[in-house]
């Protein structure tokens, strides 16, 4: 920072970057810096003359060499550089600054225009540059800086001279020009709702399309349009596409959901003539409705399964080939996930059946001119041809979630469908090398992956493993080469750690997830289920699982692998006889509850070892005298601790005292 200054406030439109800077001085503060160098026996022969160690500093610091200072400093003297920087004029150093400023703006795209090879992102017309009433002097792509500036391009065009920098926001405002994003969104969203209420009507208002509504307009009007009611013969979604992505209009429904033949339009344009800014957009906004009725209504001439041929022109991916492959891939994976998932034989065949259909809106004239309303467009062709809701529903939802917290599908069918469709896509890219790296995910997989994970802990009841193993197979079977090991293990890897996200990020303790993970856990959902029975246990009993974590790693620590498990109850204290039947009926009943995926209850019969561990380290030297004493008690330990092995590792938690 070369001055100091209060506050810089930022507003923009889409005509117009404003930075405003408050409380800039008349001039810089002239300041000394000290500089510590070498030690004066290095800076200096024995004759006092300087060496280039002294030299070599004095330069760097620009100082002359006959300025160092020779001071000491502790125990020894070394020498010092003092620079001093002059007071200088702010006006002085402004033009510099503010050239660098717009040069160093990085734009994703920007352009050259007339014969000049500065770029921006649009062409500059007029530079305001005021320090108070003072010209800042600089110029850029041709253009001067001076005191005139521009109000509302069509309300009051102006231009405007301005004679103080301070005068700027209110000489804007004065002149129909909102200056703020925030004001614009504001007054778009008051305007928006008063209209809706007055038509008994309700709003929606997408961030996406708002952010761009707010850009393209400094003076925001709303107004009201129309169109034909014919019109609303199509699918909403196709209509609501038409005029929220493709012309940035507010749609209007009626409050149980129906679409209303009214919309919202933004102008920016003169209020007086509102009813002709009205008819050109109702009439742009009528062609498209017609481009989306035609599209509807030729689409529907052939049934929705004609369509799968012609996804054989479409590429899924160079090395992985079409969306027709795809689509047989899916059908299949849908099919085997279903019956894992435990669904009725009807299901089953619905799954398949969804799968099979789920992409072949993509080449439907809809669809390619409405990108967004993919899969949905597919569901109302389902329908229209006689398959059932469920198969329509799934089609709909396959590509739920498309973003962490939207929703997923309606159920388990649309569930297994939609995973089949992310799994196929995650197994394979990384089977071509196209996985995530570092902070670039072109093809979103750790999004489909958390898809997976949210869509698996609804219920749907699929083991992991075996499912990635079947997809990879399938890109074996397509002839596509790759070592299926290394990349189900690489598969594997990435959803475990996209579970130890999420479970971080819903608020569970690292240690008890690196404890279950320890424990060989290599599901998703069991690392879910595990760790949420050992938090739950922690918290509802937090002392007997923290005494229970320092007691295992108590032992984990004294006993000897090597020693096995092997003890022998001839000879034993009564502490480690009590020890020694704990474990074996403890042993048993865990395996019992793990097998019935009963993590709670496992937890609970560990918890029971608790007191008969204490009394067997109060009670017994382990590290006794006599070397078959001392080898029974490690395989006692041993076994203690192999009856936590297929649980967690409670070590990792006696680090942690919450």
């Amino acid at each position: 920072k070369l001055f100091d200054y209060d506050e810089v406030q930022v507003y923009s439109t889409p005509r117009r970057i404003i930075a405003i800077i408050t409380g800039v001085p008349e001039e810089t503060a002239a300041f000394d810096e000290e500089f510590r160098g070498p030690a004066s026996r290095v800076a200096f022969d024995k004759d006092g003359n300087p060496t280039k160690a002294a030299q070599g500093f004095a330069r760097g610091k620009g100082v002359a060499v006959e300025d160092l200072i020779r001071r000491m400093d502790g125990a020894e003297e070394y020498v010092f550089a003092v620079r001093h920087t002059l007071a200088r004029k702010v006006a002085d150093m402004l033009p510099g600054l503010l050239s660098k400023l717009i040069t160093d703006i990085s734009w994703p795209k920007a352009q050259r225009w007339g014969s000049h090879n500065e770029t921006f992102s649009r062409p500059i017309r007029w530079i305001v540059a005021l320090f108070g009433d003072e010209v800042i002097p600089l110029s850029f792509a041709g253009v001067q800086s001076g005191r005139e500036t521009r109000g509302h391009r069509f309300l009051a065009p102006g231009p405007f001279t301005l004679h103080n920098a301070d005068r700027l926001i209110d000489v804007l405002r004065a002149n129909y020009v909102v200056p703020s994003e925030e004001e614009r969104e504001a007054s778009i969203r008051r305007q928006a709702a008063e209209i809706a209420e007055r038509l008994g009507l309700d709003v929606e208002l997408p961030a996406k399309t708002m952010a761009e509504v707010v850009n393209l307009c400094e003076y925001p009007t709303v107004m009201v349009g129309t169109f034909d009611e014919k019109f609303l013969e199509v699918p909403k979604e196709i209509t609501v596409d038409a005029m929220l992505v493709h012309q940035r209009y507010f749609p209007l429904f009626y409050h149980d959901g129906r679409l209303a033949n009214k919309f919202l339009i933004t102008s920016n344009g003169d209020p007086k003539f509102e009813a002709n800014i009205i008819d050109g957009n109702q009439r742009v906004v009528a062609a498209r409705l017609y481009d989306a009725k035609f599209f509807y209504d030729e689409d529907r001439k052939q049934p929705l399964e004609a369509y799968v041929p012609k996804l054989d022109d479409v590429v899924f991916q160079e090395s992985l080939g079409t969306v027709r492959q795809k689509a047989e891939r899916i059908s299949e994976a849908a099919s085997d996930l279903a019956i894992a998932a435990g669904l009725n034989a009807l299901e089953v065949a619905d799954a398949k059946r969804a799968a099979y259909l789920a992409k072949a809106d993509l080449v439907t004239g809809a669809v390619v001119e409405f990108t967004s309303v993919q899969g949905i467009m597919g569901s109302y062709y389902a329908r229209a041809c006689g398959e059932n809701d469920r198969v329509a529903d799934a089609i709909a939802d396959h590509y739920r979630p498309r973003f962490s917290g939207d929703d997923l599908p309606r159920n388990a069918v649309g569930k297994v469908v939609a995973i089949a469709d992310k799994l196929d896509t995650v197994c394979g890219l990384f089977a071509v090398n196209q996985g995530p790296t570092g902070s670039s995910d072109p093809f979103a997989l750790r999004r489909s992956a958390i898809g997976i994970l949210a869509m698996l802990d609804s219920g749907v009841k699929v083991d992991l493993v075996p499912a990635i193993n079947a997809s990879l197979d399938s890109f074996a079977a397509q002839g596509i080469a790759f070592d299926k090991k290394k990349v189900a293990d690489t598969v594997l890897e990435f959803f475990i750690t996209r579970a130890k996200v999420a479970l971080k990020d819903a608020g569970y303790r690292v240690d008890t997830i690196d404890a279950v993970l320890s424990a060989g856990v290599v599901e998703p959902m069991e690392l879910y289920a595990r760790v949420r029975a050992l938090d739950a246990a922690r918290e509802n009993d937090a002392d007997t699982f923290e005494d229970l974590a320092i007691a295992f790693a108590r032992a984990n620590n004294l006993r000897d692998a090597k020693v096995g498990e092997g003890f022998s109850e001839k000879g034993m204290l009564p502490v480690e006889a009590d020890l020694a039947a704990a474990i074996k009926v403890a042993g048993g009943e865990v395996e019992a509850a793990l097998a019935a995926d009963d993590y709670a209850g496992a937890l609970a019969k560990l918890a029971a070892l608790r007191k008969p561990i204490d009394a067997f380290f109060d009670g017994v030297k382990v590290m006794d005298d006599d070397p078959a004493v001392r080898t029974n008690r490690m395989a006692l330990l041993n076994a203690f601790v192999a009856a936590f092995a297929h649980v967690a590792d409670f070590g990792k938690m006696a680090k942690v005292k919450n």
